[in-house]
């Protein structure tokens, strides 16, 4: 243990690391020739981060503060910790190390979100009707779940459902009757959450009514602070404050008890969002108005998370940041490097962004062009994933062709459905990732850098395509027999190309 200003930690021969920032899961593993830096209390890049470095070596480390770290000439360095700097070493690998961090620092809490979220897909009305949601065209997406022979799953009604934003009431023009509607999804088998955030938009009667109870983040000359974020301009609650923090759960708690609302989508916890000199009722550091808004989750088991700090073991959902509809960086080819991080550093309720992407942006840019074949392959690479998510329905995006090879898809997560709840309901004893690392089932196997396949469990091999055009890639296999979905039989350890059409998703089951 130690709490200097400055650490530095040796890379041992052939050490890889992983950890701090989810987002930068494609570059990972750190080892001795990396060059990479990041300041854990500045920015998460929009998604989970949290203050543990895990080794291949059986090492890591871990703060309860944020601090910074850097890769560089063969050596880890530690330094602006804001907390003390715990090391630990001798666990033998990537998983000894891991499960050694969890148990100390944050042991698994023994829940799991509402088993609904492992059996069926959760739908997200975002892309689906974007900014302007109603109660019409909402009941018309889950009519056509439904009619698809989708199963009913978790029914998320994103942003501009309220009549503004902190004011947690519905705009009644465009629902006129929410609690039918909500009566009218439970019926039919589906569970509810709305989008909720923690700004305050300035112009109305609750942020002066907040204003005068002390109730919101502060400049330093005691005015309220108002941040420009993607929906405007507005006020911050305060979390820190007890009060403000009881008033806002109680808003949702009303959501809950009037309207039968099973759950929240937490949006906006993000810590550069809390940035530059403001005044709270508590000490805080940016990172600590994030975790206030994970802790706001805990009541609730449906409760979905884009920003996340520090609370690792928990039942709350965390999923990958808004995607481009693009296999690039800032599209598909970011949600497994992500997804294999978040697993490491404590989250093992992942979920890649919606199925074809929602960053809104991408859909309403005028030169917009669907790509059935993205999302074929995005729904292949989701469907083993802890929990998967839709927006735009196969049936309204795909021809013919693509849709059978989507309703395939479809019927496989449905096969193994239970299988997952099961791994959900380990993780939630154990703090084991659902989603796992190669490294972290074969410690021995030198698959440190291997990030574009994955472990569900330690029994299913799973080798998505995610390149554009591509009907076959290159496959490692571990020591042991491998049985493939196409009947065939692999010998590990071995590397070697298999063909993979755009009707096949590559997966192998470890039979001995």
């Amino acid at each position: 243990m130690t709490n200097n200003k400055r650490v530095e930690i040796k890379l041992l021969e052939s050490e890889y690391w992983w950890g701090g920032v989810c987002r930068h899961g494609d570059q990972m593993p750190f080892d001795s020739s990396s060059k990479y830096r990041a300041e854990l209390g500045a920015n998460l890049w929009g998604n989970q981060g949290a203050p543990l470095l895990v080794s291949s070596k059986g090492r890591y480390v871990w703060s309860d503060k944020p601090y910074s770290f850097e890769f560089a000439g063969g050596t880890l360095i530690l330094q602006d910790a804001q907390g003390e700097i715990i090391q630990g070493e001798g666990y033998e690998n990537l998983r000894g190390a891991y499960l050694d961090a969890c148990q100390k620092f944050f042991p698994p809490s023994g829940k799991i979100p509402n088993e609904l979220t492992f059996k069926a897909p959760l739908y997200n009305s975002w892309i689906e009707v974007l900014r302007y949601p109603t109660q019409e065209k909402l009941l018309s997406y889950a009519q056509a779940i439904l009619d698809a022979s989708m199963p009913p799953g978790v029914f998320i009604i994103d942003d501009w459902w309220y009549r503004s934003n902190c004011t947690w009431r519905w705009d009644l023009e465009a629902f006129p009757k929410p609690r039918e509607m909500v009566d009218w999804l439970h019926e039919r088998g589906f569970k509810v959450v709305v989008w909720i955030s923690h700004f305050v938009t300035s112009d109305t009667q609750d942020f002066l009514d907040l204003m005068d109870k002390g109730w919101l983040l502060r400049t330093e000359d005691d005015q309220p602070l108002i941040r420009k974020w993607w929906n405007g301009w507005g006020g911050m609650i305060d979390l820190s404050h007890p009060e403000a923090f009881a008033w806002f759960q109680n808003q949702l708690d009303d959501l809950v008890r009037e309207y039968g609302i099973d759950g929240f989508k937490f949006d906006g916890g993000d810590p550069w969002l809390f940035r530059g000199a403001l005044k709270c009722h508590a000490p805080h550091t940016v990172n600590d108005f994030c975790e206030d808004f994970e802790r706001m989750g805990l009541k609730y088991d449906l409760a979905e998370y884009r920003a996340s700090w520090k609370f690792g073991a928990q039942h709350l959902i965390q999923r990958t940041r808004d995607k481009e509809h693009s296999w690039g960086p800032n599209g598909m080819a970011d949600l497994l490097p992500t997804s294999l991080v978040q697993g490491l550093v404590g989250y093992p309720y992942n979920c890649p962004d919606m199925v074809g992407g929602g960053e809104d942006t991408s859909f309403t840019d005028p030169n917009f062009k669907f790509d059935q074949e993205l999302f074929i392959r995005w729904a292949q690479l989701s469907t083993f994933f802890p929990i998967i998510q839709y927006s735009q329905l196969p049936c309204r995006v795909l021809d013919a062709e693509h849709l059978a090879l989507c309703m395939k898809m479809l019927e496989l997560r449905q096969s193994i459905a239970g299988e997952i709840l099961d791994l959900a309901r380990h993780a939630a004893k154990t703090g084991e990732p659902i989603l796992r690392h190669m490294a972290y089932v074969f410690p021995d196997e030198s698959m440190e850098t291997v990030i574009d396949q994955y472990m569900l469990g330690d029994k299913y091999l799973i080798a998505p395509v995610m390149v554009q055009g591509a009907v076959s890639r290159t496959v490692k296999f571990p020591a042991g027999t491998w049985k493939g979905d196409d009947d065939s039989k692999i010998e590990g350890p071995c590397e070697i190309e298999i063909q993979a059409p755009l009707s096949r998703l590559p997966r192998y089951t470890h039979i001995g």
